[in-house]
């Protein structure tokens, strides 16, 4: 590894060109590394941060390329019989195969941030022959994705590169983990939904057999049920590595990457930030989402009275979570786990932006409303990080627990909805397709 920094440091572009294109064509070169090290010359003024992404995304995609085109050519036989001594044998290619065949070829994309799966999706994508031109978008984009991210995770670290990229590379590892789960899961949902919702009903029992009458909304219903079950998992994770102290190292690093990279941020931009669920600004939104409400909405009173609750008892979850747990945060501040500040942002804003989605037809308006709530939530995280008024690890938990109470808000309100409209007579779907 010293000998291949060394030649970073002397030849530069080349070497960094070089490097990811023999990587990518499953040789032992340890590309983490040596992207994040060269992030570190960049910091100390020795490269240059856009010509070496684009370097290293060439690389990448040059790489990969060429593995794709020695899989077409020689096929699956050739790697059945010979694979296996150049770590590429029939065990490694089936499983693959069966990843690709479940799970698509976005898979190219995170593929990259999980050591060795990279080396070999190229080499599979040509032996299975799926179009170069599938195989070239979500290659290409994973590959400048995960050459910028490594390399500008160097240049933020700088002179802290020895003393935290071994933690930064761990974090990204389960990252690309959870990311290609998180691709399982949708890509399962999507293609088995059906069994799904049947499995659901029959698990359920009599509560759940007139599911079908929610209409297009069940598949709302589903979808977030599972978000709920998998955030709620992860928020019993948390609360364990809490009680076991073992968010140290995430927050050390966590933090020191987050002031280096805010380092010039407007601090009148971070104040704002940081006031996002403050009553001035709360309460304007809550006006204008009960008068979208009381204009598009079927049962305004059942759906006011449930903003109302996301509001007032997230307030009241979050005082009683940061009372339980008692957490130190930094500064000397008491009480800082979870945030206050996520927690309502993620809430608060996502139920009012669920209700603007769900009795709008569009779905631009649903991809912008959803873009908008995640975007603002990792802007007030940042900034309550820059301010050293949470530990990134409260911040976290904020967003944790702010999803379960937003994905229980909205299961609640659905299941009151159906209750409601039962009562009331059949539901007549809606004449301009909304849901």
């Amino acid at each position: 590894m010293f000998d291949v920094k060394q030649l970073l440091e002397h030849s530069g572009y080349i070497v960094l060109f070089g490097s990811l294109l023999l990587e990518l064509i499953a040789l032992p070169v340890p590309g983490e590394v040596l992207l994040s090290y060269a992030g570190l010359l960049i910091f100390q003024g020795r490269l240059n941060w856009g010509l070496s992404i684009l370097v290293a995304g060439l690389g990448a995609s040059a790489g990969i390329s060429l593995s794709y085109w020695i899989g077409y050519r020689l096929g699956k036989p050739f790697f059945e019989r010979y694979g296996s001594k150049f770590h590429l044998g029939p065990d490694k290619l089936e499983k693959t195969s069966q990843w690709f065949a479940r799970y698509g070829n976005k898979m190219l994309i995170v593929g990259y941030f999980i050591p060795g799966v990279r080396h070999i999706t190229g080499y599979f994508a040509g032996v299975t022959r799926i179009p170069f031109r599938k195989f070239a978008l979500h290659a290409y984009t994973g590959a400048f994705l995960f050459t910028g991210t490594f390399i500008s995770l160097g240049k933020v670290l700088g002179p802290k590169w020895d003393e935290f990229h071994h933690s930064i590379k761990k974090y990204l590892i389960i990252g690309g983990i959870i990311a290609a789960a998180a691709v399982v899961v949708v890509y399962l949902y999507r293609r088995y939904r059906e069994q799904i919702h049947a499995g659901i009903k029959g698990a359920l029992g009599w509560a759940l057999r007139t599911f079908h009458s929610l209409g297009r909304v069940r598949f709302w219903v589903t979808g977030v049920a599972v978000v709920f079950l998998g955030l709620f998992a992860l928020m019993a994770g948390m609360i364990q590595d809490l009680l076991a102290h073992e968010f140290a190292e995430f927050d050390r690093v966590a933090s020191y990457v987050v002031h280096a990279a805010g380092a010039d941020f407007n601090p009148e931009w971070i104040r704002i930030g940081s006031e996002a669920v403050s009553y001035r600004l709360l309460i304007p939104l809550l006006v204008l989402t009960l008068l979208w409400i009381w204009k598009k909405g079927r049962q305004r009173r059942l759906e006011a009275l449930f903003l109302l609750l996301v509001l007032v008892g997230g307030e009241a979850l979050d005082e009683g979570l940061r009372r339980l747990f008692h957490r130190p945060g930094p500064e000397g501040l008491m009480n800082t786990f979870p945030s206050e500040q996520t927690l309502m942002v993620l809430s608060v804003y996502g139920f009012a932006a669920y209700l603007f989605v769900r009795h709008s037809g569009r779905a631009w308006v649903q991809t912008l409303l959803s873009a908008v709530v995640l975007v603002l939530s990792f802007y007030v995280g940042v900034c309550n990080i820059l301010l050293d008024a949470q530990f990134p690890s409260d911040v976290a938990a904020g967003y944790v627990f702010g999803g379960v109470w937003l994905s229980l808000n909205i299961l609640l309100l659905e299941v009151f909805r159906w209750l409601q409209c039962g009562k009331d007579g059949p539901r007549q779907r809606p004449p301009d397709g909304r849901i």
